[in-house]
């Protein structure tokens, strides 16, 4: 067999073993939400982890986004969130964000998660069941 040959059948056996240690789910998902700043972007993150509506959030600063909005063209500085959660705490989730948000319109877009490590998955789902 070819240096070539031996390297790829090296990655491709690498590649099967850390996919073992993945779980395939359909359970949980992450949710994007942009916020004005930092300090309502944290606030919106305390108030989801205190309820247990989510296990973690990444506040991304000094996010640009050009939108319409009223008819004209935007741009503004804002903070993306992104939020992981249980489809379970999903709706209760939606619904604590756009109470609480600063925005009219606030975003609060889903994407499901077909996978990911275990042990990440196991503490996500702690992080987010009832009456812990």
């Amino acid at each position: 067999m070819s240096p070539v040959a031996e390297d790829l059948n090296l990655a491709r056996d690498a590649v099967g073993v850390r996919m073992q240690r993945m779980r395939r789910t359909s359970r949980f998902v992450v949710a994007f939400v942009t916020a004005p700043s930092m300090k309502a972007a944290r606030r919106l993150a305390k108030d989801a982890l205190a309820t247990r509506l989510m296990a973690c959030a990444n506040l991304i600063p000094r996010v640009e986004s050009h939108y319409r909005w009223q008819g004209r063209l935007e741009r503004s500085g804002e903070v993306l969130m992104i939020l992981k959660t249980t489809r379970a705490r999903l709706a209760a989730l939606e619904k604590l964000i756009l109470a609480k948000h600063p925005y009219d319109t606030a975003e609060f877009l889903v994407l499901p998660l077909s996978g990911g490590a275990k042990d990440y998955l196991r503490w996500l789902e702690d992080c987010c069941a009832d009456g812990r």
